[in-house]
């Protein structure tokens, strides 16, 4: 008898997806053989193979219509078929597998899968990694060069694919991953790891890879788990420590569980394009044909492209389908999408977006779980119980429960923003920067900016002035304070301090992070005060902005900012203050012979 495993997928997931497996199944058992089978659907990986059961395998039929990650399979005999030559020939596949009859099956390939040349148990060890933030800009690429740097510091291979806002980079291969000794997530959002499953995964922020890449790739090393269905499966080795392999289990099946923050993220992520492209075309509409371009007019066919039955019409619905699909995978997206449209509809916005999203995406998720049919109709699953029965419920708590209050409640807080007087604008301007300087591009920073940017749908456009006014001068500032100041900073941080007035001007806060990181209790007190001063000065001026990205570029598109004269005078006393602050809180460094590191006159550790 031989034991044989094997993978079917199709395009959709569904019905030749569990065809074909139940064909094989089926012509296995009917030979005397032992076959079992991993279904590839949309609602995500189904019987998973465990890595025990790969290598007790004498073959593997891969019946798949689509691409499939092989890279658990090295070294095993592999027959690669469509999965109608496995409905259909299903015999002759299973016969081809155990060695029995001189002719292929019609259609199939078989090849021994080379297997990866194995490490000298001396040799360097070998890290991937991927790299992602919401915006897929500054954080994604700045740590992957962490993780990099850190990985060849300790004397390892590294490769870092990133997730970035135009797609991956620097791609992980199959081979990459077979090899690897451990994978480690460095991202704000929900990455996909079903490549990594029987590897050993470790999963952190972006903001520690820049920080100290090396301290990550040691920490990944010790404390990694085992991912996927061979994570918790196997069997614990005899007289182990239980306790351990309990934690470690724990852990493993928490590794694809991202946090609600990461939730949020890879919402905002998606919905970014949608808002970006809307307010930088609604600002174009308003430079060709003014605040109400005629009907008809160049004007208004810009402003129906990006205003509400266009672009600024799909954010909602984007970032809670984006939302649910973070917790819920394929089957939330339509859920989500149509929660975040009634929302928009309702008039509880972008609140109501945010609740629709979470509430799709866990709600999916507990059908998917919940709901147990027979293997014959799984394929019911994603194309028929889950989009009906999870966009129903959501639909119907956001209609009856939801919906409602929370209009009221954006209502409202719509109305006292804009009646704000300039004082209390001020203060309100001030607590927005200052969060937006705070971690520069973290958390805290990503939560002002998404609050700020779903004003937009309730055409509030001040704390969205104030927002991107704040990030800009953090970079600003350290760009200014190293041409003034330059006996407080490095040769190193004077060069980068060029690179930070570029993202400055770009509106890209993250330019200051590597200051700050380097000396967080003088640097971002300083950043944080010149932001609040600029935002306290935008608010009440009453600047308001119609693009929520672009940085100076915008100011340029005539209309795009309201009251533009104050809006530079915000930017530039803002950057001002915080340059001073730089030069007196910085202290000088201490000239030293040329080649080595510079040091200053006060160093102390700050991490």
């Amino acid at each position: 008898m031989a034991k044989l495993v094997a993978v079917t997928a199709c395009p959709t997931g569904i019905a030749h997806t569990f065809m074909a497996a139940e064909a094989l199944r089926r012509a296995a058992t009917g030979a005397g053989h032992e076959l079992r089978a991993e279904t590839q659907g949309s609602v995500g990986s189904g019987d998973t193979l465990t890595r025990a059961e790969i290598e007790a395998a004498d073959a593997v039929i891969l019946a798949a219509d689509v691409k499939v990650d092989e890279s658990r399979f090295a070294g095993k005999p592999v027959i690669r078929a469509s999965t109608q030559d496995a409905i259909r020939n299903a015999p002759a596949l299973i016969a081809q597998a155990t060695g029995v009859g001189a002719s292929p099956a019609a259609g199939s390939e078989r090849t021994l899968q080379a297997a990866p040349a194995p490490a000298a148990s001396t040799g360097p060890r070998n890290i991937v990694g991927i790299t992602s933030c919401p915006t897929g800009i500054a954080h994604t690429f700045m740590a992957a060069e962490g993780l990099e740097g850190g990985a060849k510091s300790l004397g390892y291979n590294v490769k870092v694919e990133t997730q970035g806002s135009v797609g991956a980079g620097n791609q992980l291969t199959a081979q990459d991953i077979a090899a690897a000794d451990v994978v480690i997530i460095a991202a704000d959002t929900n990455v996909n790891l079903d490549r990594f499953q029987g590897k050993r995964v470790y999963q952190t922020g972006t903001k520690p890879a820049i920080k100290d890449g090396a301290a990550v790739v040691r920490t990944a090393l010790d404390q990694a788990t085992l991912y996927g269905a061979a994570a918790t499966v196997a069997a614990p080795a005899a007289g182990g420590d239980y306790v351990a392999q309990a934690a470690a289990a724990k852990n493993a099946k928490n590794a694809g569980v991202p946090s609600a923050y990461k939730h949020l993220m890879t919402g905002v992520s998606h919905m970014l394009p949608f808002v970006v492209a809307g307010g930088l075309l609604i600002a174009l509409a308003f430079a060709f044909g003014g605040i109400r371009p005629p009907e008809g007019s160049f004007g208004a066919a810009l402003l129906q492209i990006g205003g509400g039955t266009g672009a600024f019409g799909l954010f909602v619905p984007v970032l809670a389908g984006y939302i649910a699909y973070s917790i819920a995978d394929r089957p939330g997206l339509a859920p989500g999408m149509i929660g975040g449209l009634l929302a928009l509809g309702g008039g509880s916005g972008f609140l109501g977006g945010l609740i629709a999203g979470f509430l799709a995406g866990y709600v999916t998720r507990w059908l998917n779980q919940s709901i147990r049919l027979p293997r014959t109709l799984e394929g019911l699953k994603p194309t028929l119980l889950l989009p009906l029965l999870g966009t129903a419920i959501t639909g119907l708590i956001m209609v009856y429960v939801v919906g409602k209050p929370v209009a009221l409640a954006l209502t409202a807080a719509s109305n006292w923003l804009q009646g704000l007087g300039q004082t209390s604008a001020g203060a309100l301007g001030a607590v927005i920067v200052a969060m937006m300087a705070f971690d520069m591009g973290g958390p805290i920073n990503k939560a002002a900016y998404t609050f700020s940017t779903g004003l937009l749908t309730n055409q509030v456009y001040g704390p969205i002035a104030a927002a991107m006014v704040a990030g800009m001068t953090p970079p600003l500032a350290l760009f200014f304070a190293t041409l003034i100041f330059k006996n407080r900073f490095t040769t190193d941080e004077r060069e980068a301090g060029k690179a930070a007035g570029v993202l400055g001007i770009s509106f890209i806060t993250e330019g200051a992070i590597p200051f700050a990181a380097r000396d967080p209790l003088r640097v971002i007190p300083s950043l944080m005060i010149g932001s609040a001063a600029a935002g306290a000065i935008s608010m009440a001026s009453g600047c308001l902005l119609r693009a929520p990205h672009g940085g100076i570029f915008v100011l340029l598109i005539p209309n795009a900012v309201t009251n533009l004269p104050m809006y530079i005078v915000s930017l530039v006393v803002g950057t001002a203050v915080s340059t001073l602050l730089l030069g007196i809180l910085k202290k000088p460094i201490v000239p030293i012979p040329e080649g080595s590191a510079n040091v200053r006159s006060d160093a102390v550790a700050t991490d």
